[in-house]
């Protein structure tokens, strides 16, 4: 895994070979956490549609939790999204991942380490 700070992107190579480069703007949208994607029935503030600043995209840092997630930090002072390494897996921007779910759109379920 590489953040790149100054290209504002973060590359993952997958254990089964796959790499997946991630643009900071698509990360942010990607937040799975409660104030982003809501909670208790409520949406959450990524579902109001906002515009997003150049604050809100620029990644900071990219701290690992355990074996299983990520927890980036933009420069707004968000950083309370961990982001599954499946999440991840599940949502690579490649043209074949992309291509794949959009003929499938169902979630794949599998056990992926970075």
């Amino acid at each position: 895994m590489h953040a790149d700070r100054s290209a504002g992107t973060l590359a993952i190579d997958w254990a089964d070979g796959h790499s997946s480069i991630y643009e900071a703007v698509g990360l942010r949208w990607l937040c799975p956490c409660a104030y982003c994607r809501g909670e208790a029935g409520l949406p959450g503030w990524l579902d109001t549609g906002p515009t997003l600043t150049v604050e809100q995209t620029r990644l900071v840092d990219v701290h690992l939790v355990g074996s299983y997630a990520i927890a980036p930090e933009w420069a707004d002072g968000h950083h309370t999204g961990y982001y599954p390494f499946v999440l991840l897996r599940d949502r690579c921007p490649c043209a074949a991942c992309t291509a794949q779910r959009s003929s499938d759109p169902s979630p794949r379920s599998r056990e992926v380490h970075a």
